[in-house]
Parts: C-alpha cells; sequence; structure tokens
C-alpha cells in the first residue's frame, strides 16, 4: 500500500515545492524537511535540485547532515534529483575543494558535467520501469561517470555529443536522476519512487 507513506523533501534550497506537489498528488503525506525531528518522521526523502555546496552547507548549519548520512546509512530510501544525485554521490569530480556529500550511492558523479546554465537542455530518454520516454530536463546538471557492481543504470542521454552518459541509476532503496522530473515530466517517476519506498517500509 502506497497511501499514507509519510514521504520528506529536503527543503534547504531548490525545486521544494514542486516536489510536495507532485508526491501529494500520489496520495502520500508529503512535507518538508529542515530539521531533524522532521527526517525521523520519513520513511522516504527526496532530495531536490539546486546547489550541491550550499545545500551542505545548510545542512551542517541545521544540524541535519550528521542525521542525513545516518539515516542514508541505515537504509532509508531517498530519490536525489540533479544537485541531489551528487549529495547521494559517494565519489565527486570537479567538485569544489573540501565538497562533501551524504553519500550512499556507489557511483562517481562529474558536477556541472554538462556545462553552465545556457547549456542547459531538454530531451525525451527511455528510463527503465516506464513504457513510454519521459520529458527530462537538465540545468547544470551532472553525470555519472563510473558506477559500482550493485548499481542498476537507470537511463542514459540517447542523443547529442553526450550520447550514452548515464543520468539515471538505482542501487537498493536510493535512486537518482541527473534531470529534474519535477518540470513537465509528469508524475511516473516520482512514482517509480513512492513504490520503491513501499517495498521498504513497513508503514
Amino acid at each position: 500500500m502506497t497511501t499514507r507513506l509519510p514521504i520528506g523533501v529536503l527543503a534547504l534550497q531548490g525545486d521544494v515545492r514542486e516536489h510536495l506537489v507532485m508526491l501529494s498528488e500520489l496520495g502520500v503525506d508529503a512535507f518538508a524537511v529542515r530539521r531533524p525531528e522532521e527526517l525521523a518522521a520519513c520513511a522516504g526523502l527526496v532530495l531536490p535540485g539546486g546547489e550541491s555546496t550550499t545545500m551542505v552547507r545548510l545542512a551542517r548549519t541545521f544540524d541535519l547532515l550528521e542525521p542525513l548520512r545516518e539515516r542514508i546509512a541505515d537504509g532509508l530510501p531517498a530519490f536525489g534529483t540533479c544537485a541531489g544525485m551528487i549529495l547521494l554521490a559517494d565519489r565527486i569530480v570537479d567538485g569544489v575543494a573540501g565538497q562533501e556529500t551524504i553519500g550512499g550511492l556507489d557511483i562517481t558523479v562529474r558536477r556541472n558535467a554538462f556545462g553552465r546554465q545556457v547549456d542547459s537542455f531538454e530531451e525525451d530518454i527511455h528510463l527503465h520501469g516506464l513504457d513510454e520516454p519521459v520529458h527530462a530536463v537538465f540545468i547544470r546538471a551532472p553525470w555519472v561517470e563510473a558506477v559500482g557492481e550493485g548499481v542498476e543504470v537507470l537511463a542514459t542521454v540517447e542523443a547529442g555529443p553526450a550520447a550514452g552518459k548515464i543520468v539515471g541509476v538505482r542501487q537498493g532503496p536510493l535512486m537518482a536522476t541527473s534531470f529534474h522530473p519535477e518540470m513537465g515530466g509528469g508524475i511516473r517517476i516520482h512514482r517509480l519512487f513512492v513504490d520503491l519506498v513501499a517495498q521498504h517500509t513497513s508503514v
């Protein structure tokens, strides 16, 4: 049963409202997470796009960084989009000096891999688990340079100079996309995450 699952959206920066709207459309108890007690109430967590270094700094300011690491390490289902993918990655290429992550996904990501804001683009891509392509919006997006043995590749860029680059992954209760599914792509990817949360919770 996927209704009334308590799924939070990390609300330090980024497209928080859009994720909350999509989760609410799927019938879950969606709420913003800014404090450790709100994180403790989550059966699943969305880490939205934004600026990864700023989000880590704010997480530390709000005493959330270590609780986030602990919950992810303990198996909390989480879905990272764009900067959220960087936060969940174990390793970063082209990060700023001393850049930290939450970790959990055995992947190496390249920060701002597609270029600057002016290099943002949109593309229809196929994502494993969905019958029809999704409309993917890439904004200063990362891509995945390398994956560990336990990581399933869900999606790759299908055209242009970045064709073949990995932009969607899943490992156990964690999933991440380089693109922004909350921007015009419908609710199908969020539904995949809600189903993933349901599989890993007794709520």
